[in-house]
């Protein structure tokens, strides 16, 4: 357990940056993607920023994403509402529940598929979280890919006076997480009570929240849910509005340099993606394998 120590409130000179997502709708539900953005491309290693509904499904509406590939990064679900199956050609069949982890890398090629579960099909049910993508640094973007879950007992508990959550990735208020990154990372989630105060944690270069429900204060002006805040390595804090907040902490070092993003891949050098795109162009995909218990369909390369 973590007691978050005091800190001012941070004003609007403090942001380096606020952003509004654009809203896309796929049909079975809506998402707010805030990164990439034309403000930031990443915040610490963070790349994709993907709030995923909340939506409700049942009869003709799942989440039905086929084998599709990835390279040069990490993807991180987070859910608040649901399960989703993951299967991926590593061989993995892993549900993603509230609050457990699903961290796949990429590395130099992975494929993946997203899914309602079965035992979920047809049935009335909702989805509501966060996915995001994770750089990695030049020296492992073309690394052999991997797959690990963390179950939600396995997080860090992070708590004070009015706030109570889980550190995800990386290390914050004299906690760490078990998830192995391939690079200085934070990311929490926290769910603050009325008028609760957060500090926003002074060892790591980028910090940004991402306001999920409920509103954020800083001394000057408030804040809504579905807003990206971005702050540099200066000191301050956050407080929930009068009905709480709910939000996603994140962060960490400034990448080794930009990343060229194209569909599902990213990289530092451009003819990285142009060979993978050859690859999964190819009839039996190349290097890319479709995953074995869900090989009969893919997304192909428009």
């Amino acid at each position: 357990m973590s007691v978050f120590p005091h800190a001012d409130l941070a004003s609007t000179e403090a942001l380096d940056t606020t952003i509004i997502p654009r809203a896309r709708d796929l049909g079975a539900f809506t998402v707010k993607r805030a990164l990439p953005s034309p403000q930031r491309q990443m915040v610490g290693p963070f790349i994709f920023f993907d709030q995923m509904g909340p939506a409700e499904f049942g009869p003709g509406r799942e989440i039905d994403v086929r084998p599709h590939p990835h390279i040069g990064l990490a993807t991180v679900t987070y859910l608040f509402e649901g399960r989703i199956r993951h299967r991926d050609s590593l061989g993995t069949t892993q549900d993603i529940e509230p609050g457990a982890v699903n961290w796949m890398t990429a590395g130099r090629g992975i494929t993946h598929s997203e899914r309602t579960p079965d035992d979920l099909s047809g049935k009335p049910h909702q989805m509501f979280g966060i996915q995001t993508w994770i750089a990695l640094p030049k020296a492992q973007e073309e690394r052999e890919p991997d797959f690990v879950h963390h179950a939600k007992e396995a997080l860090p508990s992070l708590s004070g006076e009015g706030i109570e959550g889980k550190l995800i990735l990386g290390d914050a208020y004299e906690e760490t997480s078990p998830v192995k990154t391939a690079s200085e990372t934070l990311y929490a989630h926290l769910v603050l009570e009325a008028g609760a105060v957060l500090p926003l944690p002074d060892n790591h270069e980028d910090r940004g929240i991402y306001v999920t429900r409920g509103r954020v204060e800083l001394s000057d002006k408030t804040y809504e849910p579905g807003q990206m805040l971005i702050f540099g390595d200066s000191p301050g804090a956050v407080r929930a509005g009068p009905d709480g907040a709910e939000l996603m902490l994140f962060g960490g070092a400034v990448m080794d340099g930009p990343r060229h993003i194209f569909w599902n891949f990213v990289a530092s050098d451009k003819e990285i993606i142009e060979e993978a795109k050859r690859e999964w162009k190819k009839e039996d995909h190349g290097r890319f394998k479709l995953p074995p218990h869900d090989d009969q369909e893919f997304i192909p390369l428009d």
